[in-house]
Protein backbone atom coordinates (compact mmCIF):
# COMPACT_ATOMS: atom_id res chain seq x y z
CA UNK A 1 0.00 0.00 0.00
CA UNK A 2 1.10 3.88 -0.69
CA UNK A 3 -0.27 4.54 2.66
CA UNK A 4 2.40 2.38 4.23
CA UNK A 5 5.41 4.61 3.20
CA UNK A 6 6.15 7.86 5.22
CA UNK A 7 4.94 11.17 5.34
CA UNK A 8 8.71 12.01 4.06
CA UNK A 9 8.47 9.11 1.29
CA UNK A 10 5.18 10.38 0.39
CA UNK A 11 5.91 13.72 -0.38
CA UNK A 12 9.31 12.79 -2.10
CA UNK A 13 6.98 10.62 -4.16
CA UNK A 14 4.41 13.42 -4.42
CA UNK A 15 7.03 15.90 -5.85
CA UNK A 16 8.52 13.62 -8.46
CA UNK A 17 5.26 13.04 -9.77
CA UNK A 18 5.74 9.08 -9.27
CA UNK A 19 2.18 8.66 -7.49
CA UNK A 20 -0.39 11.25 -7.25
CA UNK A 21 -2.48 12.71 -4.35
CA UNK A 22 -5.76 11.43 -5.57
CA UNK A 23 -3.86 7.73 -5.61
CA UNK A 24 -3.70 8.58 -1.65
CA UNK A 25 -7.16 9.28 -1.51
CA UNK A 26 -8.22 6.86 -3.47
CA UNK A 27 -6.33 4.09 -1.14
CA UNK A 28 -7.79 5.94 2.00
CA UNK A 29 -11.21 5.44 1.08
CA UNK A 30 -10.62 2.23 -0.21
CA UNK A 31 -9.68 0.84 2.77
CA UNK A 32 -12.29 2.86 4.99
CA UNK A 33 -14.95 0.80 2.77
CA UNK A 34 -13.19 -2.39 3.52
CA UNK A 35 -12.68 -2.01 7.59
CA UNK A 36 -14.73 1.17 8.80
CA UNK A 37 -17.83 -0.91 9.18
CA UNK A 38 -15.92 -3.26 11.33
CA UNK A 39 -13.67 -0.85 13.12
CA UNK A 40 -16.19 1.88 13.56
CA UNK A 41 -13.59 4.14 13.35
CA UNK A 42 -15.12 7.10 11.63
CA UNK A 43 -17.81 9.19 12.58
CA UNK A 44 -18.32 11.14 9.95
CA UNK A 45 -16.57 10.69 6.49
CA UNK A 46 -16.34 13.34 4.09
CA UNK A 47 -17.94 13.53 0.37
CA UNK A 48 -15.55 11.12 -1.25
CA UNK A 49 -15.97 14.21 -4.73
CA UNK A 50 -14.93 16.26 -2.20
CA UNK A 51 -11.81 15.10 -0.99
CA UNK A 52 -10.70 13.97 -4.93
CA UNK A 53 -11.40 17.44 -6.20
CA UNK A 54 -8.98 18.95 -2.88
CA UNK A 55 -6.62 15.98 -4.28
CA UNK A 56 -6.91 17.16 -7.94
CA UNK A 57 -6.20 20.32 -6.83
CA UNK A 58 -3.01 19.49 -5.17
CA UNK A 59 -1.88 17.63 -7.87
CA UNK A 60 -1.90 20.43 -10.69
CA UNK A 61 -0.32 23.09 -7.99
CA UNK A 62 3.22 23.58 -8.16
CA UNK A 63 3.67 25.01 -4.42
CA UNK A 64 4.19 21.80 -2.57
CA UNK A 65 4.48 21.69 1.24
CA UNK A 66 5.29 18.52 3.24
CA UNK A 67 2.04 17.62 4.02
CA UNK A 68 0.20 18.62 0.35
CA UNK A 69 -1.52 15.88 -0.81
CA UNK A 70 -1.25 14.25 2.37
CA UNK A 71 -5.07 12.67 3.43
CA UNK A 72 -5.79 13.06 7.18
CA UNK A 73 -8.41 12.79 9.36
CA UNK A 74 -9.06 13.99 13.03
CA UNK A 75 -10.85 13.23 16.23
CA UNK A 76 -14.43 14.55 16.38
CA UNK A 77 -13.42 16.94 19.10
CA UNK A 78 -12.22 19.58 16.46
CA UNK A 79 -14.82 21.67 14.93
CA UNK A 80 -14.81 21.62 11.16
CA UNK A 81 -16.70 24.65 9.05
CA UNK A 82 -19.56 23.00 7.86
CA UNK A 83 -19.09 19.48 8.55
CA UNK A 84 -20.35 17.63 11.53
CA UNK A 85 -18.63 17.64 14.74
CA UNK A 86 -20.00 15.72 17.60
CA UNK A 87 -17.33 15.15 20.44
CA UNK A 88 -18.42 11.63 20.26
CA UNK A 89 -21.91 12.54 21.81
CA UNK A 90 -25.42 12.32 20.70
CA UNK A 91 -25.91 16.02 22.18
CA UNK A 92 -24.06 17.55 19.52
CA UNK A 93 -25.35 14.71 16.59
CA UNK A 94 -26.89 17.51 14.43
CA UNK A 95 -24.10 20.44 15.10
CA UNK A 96 -22.74 21.96 11.87
CA UNK A 97 -19.81 24.40 13.09
CA UNK A 98 -19.48 27.80 10.78
CA UNK A 99 -16.03 27.75 11.51
CA UNK A 100 -12.56 25.19 11.92
CA UNK A 101 -10.44 25.07 14.81
CA UNK A 102 -6.94 26.80 14.75
CA UNK A 103 -5.83 22.81 13.96
CA UNK A 104 -7.35 22.29 10.97
CA UNK A 105 -7.30 25.71 9.51
CA UNK A 106 -3.71 24.71 9.82
CA UNK A 107 -3.57 21.37 7.62
CA UNK A 108 -5.83 22.73 5.23
CA UNK A 109 -3.76 25.82 4.46
CA UNK A 110 -0.59 23.59 4.45
CA UNK A 111 -2.61 21.20 1.36
CA UNK A 112 -3.03 18.45 3.62
CA UNK A 113 -6.47 16.57 2.33
CA UNK A 114 -9.09 16.38 5.44
CA UNK A 115 -11.19 12.67 5.04
CA UNK A 116 -13.07 12.97 7.76
CA UNK A 117 -13.79 12.63 11.69
CA UNK A 118 -12.67 10.14 13.95
CA UNK A 119 -14.70 8.19 16.47
CA UNK A 120 -14.08 8.89 20.44
CA UNK A 121 -15.52 8.18 24.13
CA UNK A 122 -18.20 11.27 24.33
CA UNK A 123 -16.22 14.14 25.57
CA UNK A 124 -13.25 12.74 25.68
CA UNK A 125 -14.86 10.52 28.85
CA UNK A 126 -12.37 7.29 28.89
CA UNK A 127 -9.67 5.00 28.32
CA UNK A 128 -11.59 2.14 25.74
CA UNK A 129 -13.33 4.40 23.53
CA UNK A 130 -16.25 2.18 24.62
CA UNK A 131 -18.03 5.26 25.79
CA UNK A 132 -19.20 6.66 22.24
CA UNK A 133 -22.62 7.40 21.69
CA UNK A 134 -21.51 6.24 17.93
CA UNK A 135 -20.51 2.84 18.93
CA UNK A 136 -16.81 1.08 20.75
CA UNK A 137 -14.17 1.06 18.19
CA UNK A 138 -12.53 -1.72 17.63
CA UNK A 139 -8.75 -2.69 17.66
CA UNK A 140 -7.13 -4.12 14.32
CA UNK A 141 -5.26 -6.16 15.79
CA UNK A 142 -8.01 -8.44 17.69
CA UNK A 143 -11.24 -6.61 16.69
CA UNK A 144 -12.39 -8.48 20.22
CA UNK A 145 -10.63 -6.04 22.11
CA UNK A 146 -10.38 -2.16 22.53
CA UNK A 147 -8.67 -0.02 20.66
CA UNK A 148 -8.01 2.73 23.71
CA UNK A 149 -9.91 5.86 24.31
CA UNK A 150 -10.21 8.50 23.94
CA UNK A 151 -8.73 9.05 20.40
CA UNK A 152 -9.14 5.30 19.61
CA UNK A 153 -10.60 6.26 16.45
CA UNK A 154 -7.79 8.07 15.25
CA UNK A 155 -5.29 5.42 16.26
CA UNK A 156 -7.62 2.82 14.20
CA UNK A 157 -7.76 4.72 11.08
CA UNK A 158 -3.70 5.50 10.94
CA UNK A 159 -3.06 2.12 12.25
CA UNK A 160 -5.65 0.76 9.42
CA UNK A 161 -4.38 3.19 6.23
CA UNK A 162 -7.41 4.95 6.15
CA UNK A 163 -5.48 8.19 6.93
CA UNK A 164 -1.70 8.84 6.60
CA UNK A 165 -2.09 10.58 9.91
CA UNK A 166 -4.72 11.85 12.36
CA UNK A 167 -4.93 14.32 14.82
CA UNK A 168 -5.96 13.46 18.33
CA UNK A 169 -6.48 15.16 21.41
CA UNK A 170 -4.70 14.30 24.82
CA UNK A 171 -6.15 15.14 28.57
CA UNK A 172 -4.65 12.22 30.61
CA UNK A 173 -3.50 9.81 28.20
CA UNK A 174 -5.68 10.26 25.07
CA UNK A 175 -3.51 10.43 22.50
CA UNK A 176 -0.68 7.66 23.67
CA UNK A 177 -2.90 5.01 25.51
CA UNK A 178 -5.07 3.89 22.12
CA UNK A 179 -1.47 4.71 20.10
CA UNK A 180 -0.14 2.26 22.15
CA UNK A 181 -2.41 -0.39 21.80
CA UNK A 182 -2.76 0.31 18.06
CA UNK A 183 1.11 0.04 17.25
CA UNK A 184 1.54 3.59 15.64
CA UNK A 185 3.07 6.61 17.22
CA UNK A 186 1.37 9.09 19.10
CA UNK A 187 2.82 12.79 20.70
CA UNK A 188 1.23 14.46 23.85
CA UNK A 189 2.41 17.89 23.50
CA UNK A 190 3.71 20.79 26.12
CA UNK A 191 1.00 21.98 27.10
CA UNK A 192 0.55 25.70 25.02
CA UNK A 193 2.91 24.12 22.10
CA UNK A 194 -0.47 23.64 19.57
CA UNK A 195 -3.28 26.28 19.68
CA UNK A 196 -6.69 24.57 21.59
CA UNK A 197 -8.60 26.96 19.68
CA UNK A 198 -11.96 25.35 17.53
CA UNK A 199 -10.98 21.98 20.26
CA UNK A 200 -14.29 21.03 22.58
CA UNK A 201 -12.83 21.42 25.62
CA UNK A 202 -12.86 18.33 28.27
CA UNK A 203 -10.57 19.84 31.25
CA UNK A 204 -9.11 22.88 29.85
CA UNK A 205 -5.75 22.98 31.84
CA UNK A 206 -4.40 19.77 30.77
CA UNK A 207 -5.98 19.34 26.99
CA UNK A 208 -3.29 19.24 24.27
CA UNK A 209 -3.84 18.69 20.70
CA UNK A 210 -1.19 16.38 18.89
CA UNK A 211 -0.27 14.08 16.03
CA UNK A 212 -1.12 10.51 15.52
CA UNK A 213 0.61 8.79 12.51
CA UNK A 214 3.04 5.46 11.51
CA UNK A 215 6.37 6.98 12.69
CA UNK A 216 8.23 9.40 14.92
CA UNK A 217 9.52 11.27 11.29
CA UNK A 218 5.75 11.36 10.34
CA UNK A 219 5.04 13.45 13.92
CA UNK A 220 7.54 15.47 13.16
CA UNK A 221 6.89 16.28 9.94
CA UNK A 222 3.09 17.36 11.24
CA UNK A 223 4.66 18.96 14.45
CA UNK A 224 6.27 21.41 12.65
CA UNK A 225 3.17 22.27 10.34
CA UNK A 226 0.28 22.83 13.93
CA UNK A 227 2.61 24.21 16.75
CA UNK A 228 3.33 27.51 17.09
CA UNK A 229 1.58 30.75 18.78
CA UNK A 230 -2.51 31.82 17.87
CA UNK A 231 -4.05 34.85 18.78
CA UNK A 232 -7.21 33.41 19.57
CA UNK A 233 -5.44 30.68 22.43
CA UNK A 234 -4.27 32.89 25.18
CA UNK A 235 -2.87 29.32 26.27
CA UNK A 236 -0.59 28.72 23.09
CA UNK A 237 2.89 29.75 23.66
CA UNK A 238 5.06 32.42 21.98
CA UNK A 239 7.87 30.45 22.11
CA UNK A 240 10.10 30.17 18.45
CA UNK A 241 8.95 26.70 16.40
CA UNK A 242 11.86 23.83 16.38
CA UNK A 243 12.50 22.44 12.65
CA UNK A 244 11.74 18.88 14.34
CA UNK A 245 12.37 17.11 11.07
CA UNK A 246 15.73 18.74 10.99
CA UNK A 247 16.85 17.10 14.25
CA UNK A 248 16.04 13.59 14.63
CA UNK A 249 19.10 12.57 14.03
CA UNK A 250 20.54 13.88 17.38
CA UNK A 251 22.88 11.40 18.72
CA UNK A 252 22.30 8.96 21.76
CA UNK A 253 25.15 8.94 23.16
CA UNK A 254 25.37 9.94 26.41
CA UNK A 255 21.40 10.85 27.00
CA UNK A 256 20.85 10.47 30.39
CA UNK A 257 17.10 7.96 30.56
CA UNK A 258 15.42 8.34 33.59
CA UNK A 259 13.57 5.16 34.27
CA UNK A 260 10.82 6.05 37.13
CA UNK A 261 10.73 3.06 39.49
CA UNK A 262 7.25 3.51 40.21
CA UNK A 263 6.78 3.05 37.00
CA UNK A 264 7.22 -1.07 38.43
CA UNK A 265 4.44 -1.08 41.36
CA UNK A 266 1.57 -3.34 41.57
CA UNK A 267 -0.34 -3.03 38.39
CA UNK A 268 1.88 -4.10 35.66
CA UNK A 269 1.66 -6.95 34.36
CA UNK A 270 4.69 -9.15 33.41
CA UNK A 271 4.30 -9.33 29.47
CA UNK A 272 4.27 -5.29 29.46
CA UNK A 273 7.72 -5.71 32.32
CA UNK A 274 9.39 -7.41 30.05
CA UNK A 275 8.99 -5.49 26.81
CA UNK A 276 9.39 -2.24 28.31
CA UNK A 277 13.14 -3.80 30.01
CA UNK A 278 13.83 -5.20 26.48
CA UNK A 279 13.28 -1.73 25.01
CA UNK A 280 15.63 -0.04 27.53
CA UNK A 281 18.28 -2.73 26.77
CA UNK A 282 18.02 -1.54 22.92
CA UNK A 283 18.56 2.38 24.13
CA UNK A 284 21.30 1.56 25.64
CA UNK A 285 23.15 -0.42 22.91
CA UNK A 286 22.61 2.89 21.04
CA UNK A 287 24.61 4.80 23.68
CA UNK A 288 21.79 5.76 26.50
CA UNK A 289 22.68 6.06 29.68
CA UNK A 290 19.68 4.51 31.57
CA UNK A 291 19.31 5.52 35.39
CA UNK A 292 16.94 4.26 38.31
CA UNK A 293 15.40 7.26 39.53
CA UNK A 294 12.04 8.27 41.95
CA UNK A 295 8.80 10.19 41.37
CA UNK A 296 7.35 9.40 44.97
CA UNK A 297 3.94 11.52 44.13
CA UNK A 298 3.47 9.39 41.00
CA UNK A 299 0.95 6.68 42.77
CA UNK A 300 -1.15 9.74 43.68
CA UNK A 301 -1.33 10.98 39.83
CA UNK A 302 -4.83 8.91 39.28
CA UNK A 303 -6.95 10.91 41.73
CA UNK A 304 -5.39 14.05 41.19
CA UNK A 305 -6.23 13.98 37.66
CA UNK A 306 -9.56 12.86 38.02
CA UNK A 307 -10.04 15.21 40.28
CA UNK A 308 -9.05 17.94 38.66
CA UNK A 309 -10.51 16.49 35.21
CA UNK A 310 -13.46 15.75 36.45
CA UNK A 311 -14.26 19.88 38.18
CA UNK A 312 -13.17 21.68 34.81
CA UNK A 313 -14.90 18.88 32.39
CA UNK A 314 -18.07 19.80 34.87
CA UNK A 315 -17.51 23.13 34.20
CA UNK A 316 -17.29 23.30 30.94
CA UNK A 317 -20.24 21.21 29.83
CA UNK A 318 -22.63 23.34 31.68
CA UNK A 319 -22.69 25.18 28.40
CA UNK A 320 -24.48 21.97 26.39
CA UNK A 321 -27.51 22.60 28.04
CA UNK A 322 -30.31 21.70 25.19
CA UNK A 323 -30.69 26.04 24.06
CA UNK A 324 -27.46 27.30 23.00
CA UNK A 325 -25.83 23.91 21.57
CA UNK A 326 -26.90 20.63 20.82
CA UNK A 327 -30.19 18.38 21.50
CA UNK A 328 -31.64 17.34 24.81
CA UNK A 329 -29.41 17.00 27.42
CA UNK A 330 -30.24 13.93 28.59
CA UNK A 331 -28.70 12.34 26.46
CA UNK A 332 -25.27 12.48 28.53
CA UNK A 333 -24.19 8.63 28.69
CA UNK A 334 -23.62 7.45 32.23
CA UNK A 335 -19.70 8.31 31.99
CA UNK A 336 -20.92 11.76 31.29
CA UNK A 337 -23.06 12.21 34.31
CA UNK A 338 -20.71 11.01 36.67
CA UNK A 339 -18.07 13.08 35.83
CA UNK A 340 -20.53 15.97 36.00
CA UNK A 341 -21.68 14.39 39.32
CA UNK A 342 -18.12 13.93 40.66
CA UNK A 343 -17.09 17.40 39.43
CA UNK A 344 -19.97 19.31 40.54
CA UNK A 345 -19.37 17.72 44.12
CA UNK A 346 -15.49 18.68 44.29
CA UNK A 347 -16.22 22.17 43.65
CA UNK A 348 -18.66 22.53 45.68
CA UNK A 349 -18.97 25.34 48.48
CA UNK A 350 -17.31 23.55 51.55
CA UNK A 351 -15.61 20.55 49.80
CA UNK A 352 -13.87 22.72 47.37
CA UNK A 353 -10.82 23.42 49.27
CA UNK A 354 -10.62 19.63 50.84
CA UNK A 355 -10.75 18.08 47.09
CA UNK A 356 -10.00 20.35 44.73
CA UNK A 357 -7.39 22.66 46.11
CA UNK A 358 -5.99 19.19 47.85
CA UNK A 359 -5.85 18.20 44.05
CA UNK A 360 -3.90 21.20 42.70
CA UNK A 361 -1.71 21.27 45.85
CA UNK A 362 -1.10 17.56 44.57
CA UNK A 363 0.07 18.58 40.98
CA UNK A 364 2.30 20.92 42.27
CA UNK A 365 4.06 18.21 44.27
CA UNK A 366 3.88 16.35 41.20
CA UNK A 367 5.29 19.52 39.02
CA UNK A 368 8.23 20.20 41.27
CA UNK A 369 9.17 16.30 41.62
CA UNK A 370 9.43 16.19 37.70
CA UNK A 371 11.60 19.48 37.26
CA UNK A 372 14.25 17.92 40.02
CA UNK A 373 14.55 15.29 38.05
CA UNK A 374 16.15 17.19 35.03
CA UNK A 375 18.93 18.35 36.80
CA UNK A 376 20.11 14.47 36.02
CA UNK A 377 17.84 12.79 33.02
CA UNK A 378 17.67 14.56 29.62
CA UNK A 379 14.65 12.03 29.40
CA UNK A 380 12.36 9.93 31.78
CA UNK A 381 11.22 6.45 30.39
CA UNK A 382 8.36 4.54 31.18
CA UNK A 383 5.71 2.08 29.84
CA UNK A 384 2.35 3.68 28.29
CA UNK A 385 -0.65 1.97 29.74
CA UNK A 386 0.40 -1.20 32.91
CA UNK A 387 -1.60 -3.96 30.69
CA UNK A 388 -2.87 -5.25 27.36
CA UNK A 389 -5.80 -3.88 25.52
CA UNK A 390 -8.87 -5.34 27.44
CA UNK A 391 -11.84 -7.53 25.82
CA UNK A 392 -14.78 -5.21 25.00
CA UNK A 393 -16.75 -4.95 27.84
CA UNK A 394 -14.35 -6.23 29.96
CA UNK A 395 -13.89 -2.78 31.96
CA UNK A 396 -17.65 -1.40 31.45
CA UNK A 397 -18.48 -2.53 34.96
CA UNK A 398 -15.04 -1.89 36.34
CA UNK A 399 -14.77 2.05 36.29
CA UNK A 400 -11.73 2.25 38.40
CA UNK A 401 -9.82 -0.44 36.42
CA UNK A 402 -10.67 2.25 33.62
CA UNK A 403 -9.20 4.90 35.07
CA UNK A 404 -6.20 3.30 36.15
CA UNK A 405 -5.66 2.82 32.48
CA UNK A 406 -4.16 5.93 33.11
CA UNK A 407 -1.48 5.72 35.87
CA UNK A 408 1.60 5.99 33.65
CA UNK A 409 -0.20 8.95 31.35
CA UNK A 410 -1.90 11.18 33.57
CA UNK A 411 0.82 12.42 35.78
CA UNK A 412 2.71 13.46 32.66
CA UNK A 413 -0.22 15.45 31.53
CA UNK A 414 -0.36 16.81 34.85
CA UNK A 415 2.73 18.48 35.05
CA UNK A 416 2.72 19.56 31.45
CA UNK A 417 5.61 17.98 29.86
CA UNK A 418 5.49 16.38 26.72
CA UNK A 419 5.16 12.68 25.80
CA UNK A 420 5.57 10.54 23.20
CA UNK A 421 4.14 6.83 22.51
CA UNK A 422 6.08 4.62 19.92
CA UNK A 423 5.79 0.66 19.61
CA UNK A 424 7.98 -0.94 21.68
CA UNK A 425 7.02 -4.56 21.00
CA UNK A 426 4.19 -7.59 21.00
CA UNK A 427 2.89 -9.54 23.68
CA UNK A 428 2.78 -13.39 23.00
CA UNK A 429 -0.71 -13.58 21.45
CA UNK A 430 0.25 -10.64 19.15
CA UNK A 431 -0.97 -7.55 21.06
CA UNK A 432 0.94 -4.78 20.52
CA UNK A 433 2.67 -2.56 23.57
CA UNK A 434 3.83 0.83 23.63
CA UNK A 435 6.49 2.90 26.10
CA UNK A 436 6.44 6.81 26.45
CA UNK A 437 9.30 8.82 26.25
CA UNK A 438 8.94 11.90 28.32
CA UNK A 439 10.81 15.23 28.11
CA UNK A 440 11.26 18.83 29.78
CA UNK A 441 8.53 21.02 28.48
CA UNK A 442 9.25 22.50 25.00
CA UNK A 443 11.97 20.08 24.66
CA UNK A 444 9.63 17.79 21.91
CA UNK A 445 12.64 17.59 19.63
CA UNK A 446 14.80 15.72 21.69
CA UNK A 447 12.13 13.05 23.02
CA UNK A 448 11.58 12.86 19.25
CA UNK A 449 15.02 12.38 18.78
CA UNK A 450 15.10 9.22 21.19
CA UNK A 451 11.77 7.83 19.07
CA UNK A 452 13.30 8.19 15.69
CA UNK A 453 16.69 6.19 16.95
CA UNK A 454 14.75 3.82 18.57
CA UNK A 455 12.49 3.25 15.08
CA UNK A 456 15.58 2.98 12.85
CA UNK A 457 16.86 0.46 15.18
CA UNK A 458 13.80 -2.12 15.46
CA UNK A 459 10.99 -2.26 13.25
CA UNK A 460 8.52 -2.81 15.59
CA UNK A 461 6.10 0.13 13.95
CA UNK A 462 5.85 -1.26 10.07
CA UNK A 463 4.39 -4.66 11.62
CA UNK A 464 1.04 -4.73 10.62
CA UNK A 465 -2.15 -6.76 11.73
CA UNK A 466 -3.19 -9.84 8.95
CA UNK A 467 -6.51 -7.94 8.73
CA UNK A 468 -4.72 -5.66 6.35
CA UNK A 469 -2.74 -8.29 4.59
Amino acid sequence: MLLDNTITELGTLLRSKKISSRELVEEAYDSIEKHNGALSAFITVREKKDALCDADASDASSSRGPLAGIPFCLKDAYVTKDLKTTAGSKVLDTFVPPYSATVVQKLLASGAILIGKNNMDAWGHGATNENSDYGPVKNLWDTTRVAGGSSGGSAAAVSARMAAFSIGEDTGGSIRNPASMCNIAGLKVTYGRVSRYGAIAYASSLDTVGPMAKSVSDIAEILEVIAGVDPKDATSSRREVPHYSTLLEKPLSGMRVGIPKEFFAEGLTPEVRDIFVKATRMLESLGAQTLEVSLPSLPFGVSIYYLIAMSETSSNLNRYDGVRFGNNPSFFGEEGMRRIIIGTYALKAGYHDDLYGRALKGRTMLIREFDALWETCDVLLGPTIPTLPNKLGDLSENTMSAYLADAFTAPVSLVGSPSLAIPAGFSKSGLPVGMQIIGRKFDEATILAVGHAYQKATDWHKKKPALLS
